[in-house]
Parts: structure tokens; C-alpha cells; sequence
């Protein structure tokens, strides 16, 4: 996911007519790392970013790292409602621990420039009717819940300078693209999953296939989530669990907190952090209020005839009008 509050999600999938992307309240992928298949909307501009403790301990080779790391994502919706672009950062600061020497870092992490363009969605002129003779027809499981909405993604990793968190004997370009399929369901009581299949770095010696899961439940304003992410690369493979939860503090404003653990110990891994989730809708609201209106009809002049009076008679008058009493 990265993750959405998904009873925002529920609302607005379940407006089978339109076919925005843009909820009432802010639609965001913190705090997991999974991508949800909507987009923010035409003309929306959101940032979410977090601030968290990373830890890494390698009891074989004997060393440790602490330190810090900031991350921000920035979307905007361009183009279409259902088209994004993207550029996410990740910025760290630690120190290296060992018997034979310590030291410390600090850069750029990663930094990731591309788009997300919704393809499918499964909701998109679909209309649940009513059944008012049968109580069991209008609780049943509508298995049309099982149809996920469909997302691609494309961008690249662009590499400013030496990196100095990349593993001994990596190699990657300035720029080294990732292409991603994103689904999502969303499913009745505030349920939604979200997952994630992608290759990262393509031509590099560490290219990297990779699969995130995520698993959410809305509760009012609360949401939880927990999350598990596969890697499978040239130099690194483990297994990231995460679990968290999220407030929704106004329609555009979200706060979060996470702790994620990996699998192995070569080295284990520990995240924790908070973060929030912001928007400006602003231009939106002015796209929506000079959408074109259809035109009336105007009457021709010169009929006076009878109907004519009547019609016009019956639209002037009042609602709290008495007629008066017969004598």
C-alpha cells in the first residue's frame, strides 16, 4: 500500500457513476510502502513525508548501524483524473560500528522520479440497485468486491553523485528505471487490500523483482494496517513485516506511526517512525467550478397562448400559497 486510509477508499469506490480520482478526505499511501491503484486527483498537490529510527545488526560480521532517515513523497494530479506524477526521496544519516573501524554517513538514499495511470476500474458505471422485497438479496456478498482496480506504474531511480549506501560491488547507473503493477480491493465494513508486484533497478547488477501486500481496516478516523514486502535482488533478499496506524485529522491532513522488522539476521533490520500526510484541493475545487454548465433552453417569443400562461403561472407560484376558501 503505502498506506491509504481506506474508509476514504471505500467511499470512493463505491461512487460507481464518477469517474474521479478525488475523495472528500486526503486519499494517502504513508505509512506503508505499498502504492494504492487511485490517484490524488486533477490539479491536487499532496506530500507525504516521515521522519523514522533505522537500525541495522550483523552479528556474523560483527558490526551495527543507527541512525535516521526523512522520506517524502510528492504527487500531483496531472493530465487525466486518473494520472499522477511522482517523485519520491529518501534522505539518511547514520554510523557505522565495528571492531575495525567506525564512520559515518549521510545522503540520499534513493531518489525516484515516475507516474501511475489507473487503467481499470472495476467500479467505474457500476450501480448496485436495491432489492426492497428481499432483505437476504441486499446483504449477500457482492463478488463483484473481488475485481481489483488495476494501476501501472514506470519511473527511475536517478543517482546524484556517490551513493554511499549502495552494497560493495553495485553497480547502477545515473539512471536505472521500475515498473510496477498496483491492484486494489476494497471490500464492505472498511476492509481493503492493496498489493504490489515490481521490478526495480532493470540493467543494473542488483535489478530486483519484488512483492508487497498490505491489509487494512478503517475504524471512524482510525485505520490500521499490516503489511509484508519480498525482495529478491543481485546482492540483497529478505522478507519486511509491518504493521501501523494512522489519524485522519480533517479532509486533508493525516497523521501516522509504523514499526516494520525484517526476517534474517544478516543483518536485522528495524524501522519505527511517524508521519503525516497533507494536500492543497485548491485548484481542484476551481477546476469543478468552471466545469461548463448545460445551457437552458430558451422559450421562443410571440406565443401567448393559453398553456404558455398556465406553465408560467405554475412556476411562480408560491409553495406557501392558501388558496382561498369557497363562499
Amino acid at each position: 500500500m503505502k498506506f491509504t486510509l481506506f474508509l476514504i477508499s471505500v467511499l470512493t469506490l463505491y461512487s460507481p457513476s464518477s469517474l474521479a480520482q478525488y475523495t472528500d478526505e486526503i486519499n494517502t499511501n504513508r505509512p506503508g510502502e505499498s502504492m494504492n491503484a487511485y490517484a490524488v486527483g486533477l490539479n491536487v498537490l499532496q506530500f507525504e513525508s516521515g521522519f523514522n529510527y533505522v537500525s541495522e545488526k550483523y552479528d556474523k560480521n560483527k558490526y551495527n548501524t543507527e541512525g535516521y532517515g526523512i522520506n517524502l513523497t510528492t504527487r500531483y494530479g496531472i493530465w487525466k483524473e486518473q494520472f499522477e506524477g511522482i517523485l519520491e526521496l529518501s534522505y539518511q544519516n547514520d554510523s557505522y560500528f565495528s571492531k575495525a573501524e567506525n564512520y559515518h554517513r549521510e545522503g540520499f538514499r534513493r531518489m525516484l522520479l515516475g507516474a501511475k495511470y489507473l487503467i481499470y476500474d472495476p467500479f467505474k458505471n457500476f450501480e448496485t440497485k436495491p432489492n426492497y422485497y428481499s432483505w437476504k438479496a441486499n446483504h449477500k456478498f457482492n463478488w463483484h468486491m473481488m475485481i481489483p482496480a488495476l494501476s501501472i506504474y514506470a519511473g527511475t531511480n536517478i543517482r546524484l553523485g556517490n551513493n554511499p549506501f549502495m552494497y560493495n560491488g553495485e553497480r547502477l547507473g545515473t539512471i536505472s528505471p521500475k515498473v510496477m503493477l498496483a491492484t486494489q480491493n476494497t471490500f464492505t465494513g472498511a476492509w481493503a487490500i492493496v498489493t504490489n508486484v515490481f521490478i526495480d533497478k532493470i540493467g543494473s547488477n542488483n535489478q530486483t523483482i519484488g512483492f508487497i501486500g498490505t491489509i487494512t481496516k478503517g475504524f471512524n478516523r482510525w485505520s490500521g494496517f499490516i503489511e509484508g514486502k519480498v525482495l529478491s535482488g543481485g546482492y540483497y533478499r529478505d522478507t519486511f513485516m509491518t504493521g501501523g496506524v494512522a489519524y485522519l485529522w480533517g479532509s486533508s491532513f493525516q497523521v501516522d506511526a509504523f514499526v516494520s522488522q525484517n526476517m534474517k539476521n544478516t543483518p536485522a533490520i528495524t524501522y519505527a517512525g511517524l508521519g503525516v500526510s497533507w494536500r492543497t484541493d485548491t485548484n481542484y475545487e476551481d477546476y469543478m467550478i468552471r466545469a461548463p454548465k448545460k445551457e437552458k433552453k430558451k422559450k421562443k417569443k410571440g406565443k401567448n397562448n393559453f398553456g404558455n400562461k398556465k406553465e408560467k403561472t405554475s412556476v411562480k407560484k408560491r409553495l406557501d400559497d392558501v388558496p382561498p376558501a369557497n363562499p
